[in-house]
């Protein structure tokens, strides 16, 4: 049996604003921090070891990350960074109230652009300011890679060659693996895992700090899941 546990980052200081995020680098807000030792106190008394973590280029999830395996005691593990899993890019909705805008577009819009499966937010361009292709952590990334603006299904499509290189592979050598990552890159990989539709993915929720736990079959398929 092989065994992978998710944990999506503690609650953030713009989730606390009710601010789409996105790619935008914000840190864990108190109750976040205290979200993530949890997680790690749960994980310590469920007696899971990791032997691999993987977690995001934001730092809420690399915050995250290492309170987990501070308070499970297992800061020392390997621990490998991947902008694959940063959060879904909200494109030009980043730093936006989500009410504001929701008041300002209508709820139906916001909510298609929020959960839809396909539905693409308004684009943020490559020029300007606020585009991550200014950002230094991901000069070594093709400019054409760095999305202006993603749905869940291109989020899965940019997370699922680390799956396939990454991940996957750790899982099959019989390693315990740990993602800390955030809400829709990890529903991307849940629906890949559990074959999930595309209608269906809209309505999974996986909350904050709290370690979801997938039991697999060699093959990768699902056997069970639950949350500490």
């Amino acid at each position: 049996m092989k065994k992978l546990v998710f944990v999506r980052h503690g609650l953030s200081e713009w989730n606390a604003l009710n601010l789409f995020t996105g790619w935008e680098d914000v840190d864990l807000s108190d109750k976040g921090i205290e979200e993530a030792k949890e997680a790690g106190k749960k994980i310590k008394q469920a007696n899971i070891h990791f032997d691999v973590a993987y977690t995001s280029y934001l730092k809420r999830a690399i915050k995250t990350c290492h309170f987990v395996l501070e308070e499970s005691n297992q800061l020392w593990i390997p621990e490998i960074k991947s902008w694959r899993l940063n959060e879904r890019h909200y494109g030009a909705l980043q730093g936006l109230n989500k009410k504001e805008t929701a008041d300002k577009y209508g709820a139906d819009q916001v909510q298609q652009w929020r959960r839809s499966y396909d539905t693409l937010p308004p684009l943020i361009s490559e020029d300007d300011s606020k585009s991550a292709t200014k950002e230094l952590k991901y000069a070594h990334l093709d400019k054409r890679s760095i999305p202006g603006g993603e749905n869940l299904k291109v989020t899965l499509e940019r997370a699922l060659p680390f799956w396939e290189d990454e991940i996957a592979p750790s899982l099959l050598k019989g390693e315990t693996v740990l993602i800390a990552a955030h809400g829709n890159s990890l529903r991307a990989l849940a629906k890949h895992i559990e074959g999930i539709s595309d209608d269906d993915i809209m309505a999974l929720e996986i909350p904050t700090g709290q370690p979801l736990v997938y039991e697999l079959n060699d093959d990768l398929s699902l056997i069970e899941k639950y949350y500490l």
